[in-house]
């Protein structure tokens, strides 16, 4: 420590001595520890002593590493893992020598101990290797699989340390590994399946993490060696296997700590590797491999395997939605109701998070079996026990996900549900059961809106009651009730929560002068965020102190968990209250959305904060949690919109020129990350960014020479990828991430048609329109010919308010119309609808550049009208008629289509 501190202070001589004394001690000590703790000692000096400045360090590895006798192997290689570990980039030069070496070394299967401190040195040169050393290391891989596999047999804490060599090189390069994959899923199934029972979880749990990080980075490679099999094969035994004779899974525990997140036990990661599937694999050729097994467990007498099903199922709702929104809802959501009247309540337990899972994902096709769901759930409220609040919160878990997106059909139930809330809130004495009954307080208002109104004076009372209390057991109870004060202010009407706003500003300020926690001051963010929709002017005289708590927030050093945990953990998808997370982390991302939201909200009374909030949140775009770096992305949207506001109401030359130095800094920065970025959410959220940026600021955006066509090239690159850069597929199956991916980006397209001249970006449209037609075929998924057909609308509807639009879309009324017509006649409803509206679109946009088309338009209107059930779709119909009439009246036979309307009960 004193070295590390002081050693420019250390005279050279003195320098020069304690170098030779610690190599002298180094050769001569014979106790590991204390040899451990030179090698830490010399790894600090290399940061300050490089190399080339330390001859006689290498003259020691070399002699000790390439040594005959065992022993002083291990201490060489020991030595070199330390100080390549402290220093890589200097060791560059010597690379391929220590490759080689490595290769020797991984040979000597009856050393482990050498082995284990050549893959440590090895897992910390990777991030640092070229493109001349990455033949060399491709070849070490079948060596380095044997070696581990003695290594297990030595040492299980060595072997799961050694295994992160395999993490280090899939984050660093993942090409390294891609002929040895089949190699490696092998390796890691056998840890899994090994007949030695005394391996140790956290070796377990390093193999499947592996084979969930190989899934995402290389999905196709996965599917393509025929390797998804094995795996599930390999996982289902894990998932369905019982906890130890008196134990139970820690999910499952009574009185196990709800707020325990780290839950890294061997099923956890099995279930993990099958989400990870889920997000990453075409749901086609999953779920054609992966039912059978989920059937068989849904069917066994043992509730370990009911349980292993229903969690299967659960886990798959996010990464397949709309294969099973279209194909399986109705069958899945009976065998989960099923589930609900189970005799076991680890399967009953399990069932709920299904359903929650369902509701949070399958959206709005879920809340279509409302009238069959909402007495099971209720009848759970019902039968409150504050002894069973494990169970209890797994039902609040599914009742507030489905509640959310109910709407107006929640009102039936709401009278039952805001008594068994209220109740609950005055007369429970178990503070979790408040706790989960005011976060449910939320999810209803999220529904009633309005609607909840009458029981809004109540629920108020209790809030400010727990909001008041600040002692130490009532904190998560505290932090709740913030949240759904939040709720409450974006939800119940301004007119009844404005007269709080003040006092709810002044509640936030308190709380965060007087308790130093991150959640707590999350919490705040978003009521202070909440607040700035309702009543802004509540929030301007009080910013100086808002933002500097939040900028605070934002500078403060990340104290979560290591780096190289946090990476494990992001590529694995969330898992709802299994998901390891970090109080600090959600202060950051919460901190983001709320200085953004509240610069769009305050406008110019946020100006004097705008440059040094957008400096702050500038320097995130590189943090390692993606959750962070997606709200950063965020929040420099927001400040754009924010200034273009400001410059709107206040058409200044200042503000003008300050406008476009932001979108001057900020889109090449969303390109920049569209191109870079590897998190598919952090892209989503960066071009969900982009477009509300182009929908705002529209031709002010594009005023930089070439953003238009570098905003077009990074939108048909993301549209055109084969799916996370993995070998193309040739039937163009896809995850369907990839695919909610690629419509993020399509969605600019119209965007972009809105904000220029229609010959400006007619050439850019000329390339685009072909990969979305693309999606149309009948052989693609219904969202992807959903998405195809809605947005050739949204791009002609753009046309209609542009120069030169009219001409624009008489031209490309040849392309599109037999696309939007195949389309009128899908058999997904939605598919319908948009395309009745891009017909419609069409009509307005080209006008009597397509009459010759109407009839052939209205007979196909006709023939729908006479069968469709769909009433978006009839709506849709009727709009599309209005346009043809305004735009051509001369081409629609209005006596005809008036008495055709009249004749079927419409009123035109």
């Amino acid at each position: 420590m004193r070295v590390k501190k002081h050693w420019k202070k250390i005279s050279l001589d003195h320098r020069e001595s304690l170098k030779a004394v610690v190599l002298q001690a180094f050769q001569q000590e014979t106790e590991h520890t204390v040899r451990h703790s030179l090698s830490q000692l010399s790894a600090v000096m290399v940061k300050h002593e490089t190399p080339d400045r330390w001859p006689a360090l290498f003259t020691l590895l070399n002699q000790s590493t390439k040594s005959n006798n065992p022993t002083d192997r291990q201490v060489g290689l020991l030595l070199l893992s330390k100080v390549v570990e402290s220093n890589p980039e200097p060791f560059k030069p010597h690379y391929r020598q220590l490759l080689q070496l490595f290769g020797t070394v991984l040979q000597d299967l009856d050393n482990p101990t050498a082995m284990y401190y050549c893959i440590l040195t090895l897992t910390a040169m990777t991030a640092y290797t070229g493109t001349e050393e990455m033949n060399l290391m491709r070849s070490l891989i079948p060596r380095l699989i044997i070696a581990l596999k003695h290594l297990i047999k030595a040492d299980q804490g060595q072997a799961s340390d050694a295994m992160e060599v395999f993490d280090e090189l899939m984050e660093s390069e993942v090409s390294i590994i891609v002929p040895h994959i089949a190699e490696i899923v092998h390796f890691c199934l056998e840890v899994r399946t090994d007949a030695d029972t005394t391996l140790t979880d956290s070796l377990r749990v390093k193999a499947l993490s592996c084979i969930a990080f190989l899934i995402r980075l290389k999905s196709k490679t996965v599917l393509k060696q025929k390797l998804l099999n094995p795996i599930l094969q390999t996982v289902f035994p894990v998932l369905s296997a019982a906890p130890p004779p008196g134990e139970e899974d820690p999910e499952d525990e009574e009185n196990g700590d709800e707020g325990d997140t780290d839950n890294e036990s061997p099923k956890h990661f099995a279930a993990q590797v099958i989400d990870t599937m889920a997000l990453h694999m075409p749901p086609e050729k999953l779920f054609q491999q992966l039912m059978p097994l989920t059937q068989v467990c849904l069917a066994s007498e043992n509730p370990y395997e009911r349980k292993a099903g229903l969690m299967c199922m659960a886990v798959l709702a996010e990464g397949c939605a709309d294969h099973i929104r279209t194909k399986l809802l109705s069958s899945m959501l009976q065998t989960v109701c099923q589930s609900l009247s189970d005799n076991n309540q680890v399967v009953r337990s399990a069932g709920l998070f299904a359903l929650g899972q369902f509701s949070e994902h399958l959206q709005p096709e879920v809340s279509k079996y409302c009238a069959e769901l909402m007495p099971l759930l209720l009848g759970y409220m019902s039968a409150l026990n504050q002894a069973k609040i494990g169970h209890i919160t797994k039902a609040f878990y599914a009742l507030e996900n489905f509640m959310e997106n109910l709407g107006s059909e929640i009102e039936p139930y709401l009278p039952t549900l805001m008594e068994t809330m209220l109740s609950a809130l005055s007369n429970a004495e178990n503070l979790k059961l408040k706790e989960l009954a005011v976060s449910a307080i939320g999810a209803i208002a999220n529904a009633a809106k309005e609607k909840l109104v009458p029981y809004f004076p109540p629920v108020i009372e209790s809030l400010k009651g727990f909001l008041t209390d600040t002692r130490d057991e009532m904190r998560a109870l505290q932090t709740q009730a913030l949240d759904t004060l939040s709720v409450l202010a974006r939800t119940i009407g301004k007119d009844v929560f404005s007269p709080l706003a003040a006092e709810c500003v002044q509640l936030g300020l308190n709380l965060t002068n007087a308790i130093d926690d991150p959640d707590l001051r999350r919490c705040t963010y978003s009521l202070f965020s909440a607040v700035s929709t309702v009543s802004p002017d509540c929030l301007s005289p009080h910013l100086t102190a808002i933002t500097t708590i939040m900028l605070l927030s934002l500078k403060t050093r990340w104290r979560g968990f290591p780096l190289s945990f946090s990476i494990l953990t992001s590529v694995l998808s969330p898992f709802p209250r299994f998901s390891v997370e970090n109080a600090y982390i959600d202060e950051k991302e919460d901190a983001c959305d709320a200085l953004g939201e509240i610069a769009f909200n305050t406008g110019a009374a946020f100006q004097p904060f705008l440059e040094s909030s957008f400096q702050q949140v500038y320097e995130l775009r590189d943090f390692p949690h993606e959750d962070v770096r997606r709200a950063a992305f965020g929040a420099m949207g927001q400040f754009c919109r924010a200034q273009h506001k400001v410059w709107q109401e206040n058409p200044t030359e200042a503000n003008h020129q300050a406008m476009q130095k932001l979108l001057g800094v900020v889109l090449p920065s969303f390109l920049e990350a569209v191109r870079g970025e590897r998190e598919r959410q952090v892209v989503m959220g960066v071009l969900e960014a982009m477009n509300g940026v182009l929908k705002a600021c529209q031709g002010e955006a594009l005023q930089s020479p070439g953003r238009l066509q570098e905003i077009s090239q990074a939108i048909r690159d993301t549209v055109c990828q084969d799916g996370g850069g993995d070998e193309a597929d040739d039937d163009e199956q896809q995850a369907e991430y990839d695919a909610m991916l690629q419509e993020f980006a399509g969605e600019g397209i119209p965007l972009l048609a809105s904000a220029v001249p229609a010959d400006t970006f007619q050439p850019h449209l000329n390339e685009l329109l072909p990969l979305i037609m693309n999606k149309a075929k009948s052989s693609c998924t219904v969202a992807d010919r959903s998405f195809s057909v809605g947005t050739l609308g949204e791009i002609l509807q753009s046309l209609v308010s542009v120069s030169g639009g009219r001409a624009c879309a008489g031209k490309l009324s040849n392309r599109l119309l037999p696309v939007l017509v195949a389309g009128v006649r899908d058999s997904d409803n939605e598919v319908r609808n948009n395309s009745v509206f891009g017909l419609g679109a069409l009509a307005q946009a080209a006008g009597p550049l397509v009459a010759q088309d109407y009839p052939m338009m209205l007979s196909l209107f006709s023939n729908l009208l006479s069968k469709e059930q769909d009433r978006r779709v009839i709506d849709n119909l009727c709009a599309a008629l209005c346009r043809m009439i305004m735009s051509h009246m001369e081409g629609v036979p209005l006596e005809q289509v008036l008495s055709a309307f009249s004749c079927m009960g419409f009123y035109a």
